[in-house]
């Protein structure tokens, strides 16, 4: 059944300070930040396994709140070590226990796309023996462009955890290439096809959105793209659609965000599939 969820105020922890090099983002500078109160994930402590201060990303969405993802150099490659995650991530979780903290989700979001960490499925595997040793009931969560979810170890790791979230914002190549705009040699069939590997065991999360960048219009909303959209979702048969608009500044200054009119529509006809839906305001 479809549920709209309206974003819900934030606790005490205060959002990541704008990175100056960065318009109209923000980056983290720890690996461990929160717990945060997420709209979708309840109260989520997120992991950040990317270079702290630099986004580094294979896409380079027009709406993304951590900004633009700059040219690669030595800086982004520095990604923090797998002991000292995993050192960091216990001490959170044994400091959150101590005093009966509240979690529903471990998270890994952070400055950019998770799965580039080379580390990343040793470090769900920590993950999980920590979860299950301070938080059993807590859900491991990871948010994915799937760009690299074509990789074998990096697709068994995703299975792995109880929400696999991965995106898929587009219908055609061209919107996808427009919005998404990635920053590696890939396409919408692509990603596609690192989908199906999954077999519904998958939550897709799709943003939805419109606007002009550099002259150029976008616009994932039209009946076209919903078509091609939603043969998509029926090919991949995920568990559950999470639908949302913009929520923060975009790094792309002419971007418009969808009425919840709209969402509820598309989610609608994504339920006409049989398919779970939850719409966030």
């Amino acid at each position: 059944m479809k549920k709209t969820k309206n974003q819900k105020p934030p606790n005490t922890q205060t959002a990541p300070p704008l990175h100056p090099d960065l318009m109209n983002g923000f980056l983290f500078e720890q690996i461990i930040f929160g717990p945060v109160r997420s709209r979708r994930l309840g109260i989520s402590l997120g992991v950040n396994l990317l270079p702290l201060n630099v986004k580094h990303c294979t896409f380079n969405c027009l709406y993304c709140e951590c900004g633009w993802t700059l040219p690669k150099s030595a800086e982004c490659l520095t990604f923090p070590q797998q002991q000292e995650i995993k050192l960091a991530l216990e001490k959170k979780l044994r400091a959150m226990q101590a005093k009966n903290a509240l979690l529903d989700a471990i998270t890994f979001a952070g400055n950019g796309e998770p799965t580039l960490h080379p580390d990343f499925s040793d470090i769900i595997d920590d993950t999980i023996a920590l979860r299950n040793h301070y938080y059993p009931d807590a859900k491991i969560t990871v948010l994915s462009n799937a760009s690299l979810a074509g990789d074998e170890e990096v697709a068994r790791a995703l299975l792995k955890v109880e929400q696999n979230i991965l995106k898929l914002d587009a219908g055609t190549e061209e919107t996808f290439q427009k919005i998404n705009n990635p920053r590696i040699k890939t396409s919408l069939a692509e990603i596609i096809e690192n989908l199906k590997l999954f077999k519904g065991q998958m939550i897709i999360q799709t943003l939805f959105v419109k606007g002009t960048f550099k002259g150029v219009p976008f616009d994932n909303t039209t009946d076209e793209e919903i078509d091609q959209w939603l043969k998509h979702i029926a090919l991949l048969k995920p568990r559950l659609v999470m639908i949302y608009p913009i929520a923060r500044a975009t790094p792309a200054e002419e971007v418009e965000k969808v009425p919840q009119e709209k969402l509820n529509e598309i989610a609608e006809k994504v339920e006409a599939l049989d398919i779970e839906t939850e719409v966030f305001a």
